[in-house]
């Protein structure tokens, strides 16, 4: 059976996130952000499908110039994106989810810039 293409567009987000927290990630990192697609809860899939058609769409839209952007401007535009789906998906969200990206962590920052750059790599 073919996965559609939503879920792969996650499952794609999903595994550059994973990567970019094991490469950037001082220490152990949380069980949670290092959690296989299949044990992501469906409201974090939702997420990461839709800031992948984002990032996607960002590149198209752009007709391939993203290549240009700074690795912090590729996180940045991650890193919003996100926040716009935590507060489409969770209520009350605690502020770290939500956090602007001069007060997320450099780990988290440098993840963010993988994952622009990994859709970069799949849409190329």
């Amino acid at each position: 059976m073919k996965e559609c293409p939503v879920s792969s567009d996650g499952r794609i987000f999903r595994e550059a996130w994973i990567a970019g927290v094991l490469k950037h990630y001082p220490g152990e990192p949380k069980a949670g952000y290092v959690a296989p697609w299949d044990d992501t809860p469906q409201w974090e899939r939702d997420c990461a499908a839709a800031v992948f058609g984002q990032v996607r769409d960002f590149i198209s839209v752009s007709n391939g110039n993203t290549s240009k952007l700074t690795r912090e401007q590729k996180g940045r535009f991650v890193a919003t994106c996100w926040i716009a789906q935590i507060h489409k998906h969770i209520e009350n969200p605690k502020p770290g989810y939500v956090a602007d990206w001069s007060d997320l962590p450099l780990w988290q920052q440098e993840t963010d810039a993988d994952i622009f750059e990994a859709i970069e790599q799949s849409h190329s």
